[in-house]
């Protein structure tokens, strides 16, 4: 049966998530988001879901361990039998290094590193134009999708407002940790042969193109 195992990588306002759900319906795999996994963890309490708590409540990152653990739970699952298509995971070399030696054990291994690369302006174009309503919390675009009236709700009437993440001078300092915290990621990849750049300036139909063509030929399991 063949496999499809991805990893996607790209800076908040990359676009990951809207690309990986249309790669998961057209590769029919699952996305795996490392965020809804500790989410998920957390809310059913589950073992891993309390040990992480537990640096949580302090402020502390999840030792990598733990981490590894949860992801590798979730890969076990019986939709990824497949393949899945990983967001937010692996964070660091040393990640990267489990993920291999878990594919290896399931006889295996990466097929590609999606790299969703987006220029600075753009980044700060898509996330700082970004505001949320009070009520409900439905998002809206300074220039992507507007509310009719400026600085209120289309659907329930009440004031939008910019979250701290989104304010131009976060967004910047956010870019700039992902960026010193991603490359030596990029470059283990790249060292690898897995690294694909794709260009995540274009129109999203545009960069779904890209990464779909991007993709090495299926391989058997």
């Amino acid at each position: 049966m063949a496999t499809t195992f991805l990893v996607l990588l790209g800076a908040p306002g990359a676009g990951k998530g809207t690309q990986a759900q249309s790669l998961a319906e057209e590769l029919g795999i699952p996305h795996i988001s490392s965020g809804d996994i500790f989410r998920a963890n957390l809310k059913n309490e589950t073992e891993l879901g309390m040990v992480a708590k537990t640096y949580v409540s302090r402020g502390q990152l999840v030792p990598d361990d733990v981490t590894v653990r949860m992801v590798e739970d979730r890969l076990n699952q019986p939709d990824c039998a497949q393949g899945s298509i990983l967001d937010g995971f692996p964070r660091t070399p040393g990640q990267a290094d489990e993920l291999n030696r878990y594919l290896s054990a399931r006889k295996t291994a990466l097929d590609a590193v999606l790299y969703i690369q987006v220029s600075k302006e753009v980044v700060i174009e898509r996330l700082s134009g970004r505001w949320m309503c009070r009520a409900h919390g439905h998002v809206y675009h300074a220039l992507y999708n507007p509310p009719k009236i400026r600085g209120i709700c289309d659907i329930d009437g009440s004031d939008l407002y910019q979250r701290e993440d989104d304010r131009p001078a976060t967004v910047v300092e956010r870019l700039k940790v992902y960026l010193e915290q991603t490359a030596p990621l990029i470059e283990y990849y790249r060292e690898q042969g897995l690294l694909k750049t794709i260009d995540g300036d274009q129109e999203i139909d545009d960069v779904t193109r890209a990464l779909l063509a991007a993709l090495p030929p299926t391989k058997e399991a």
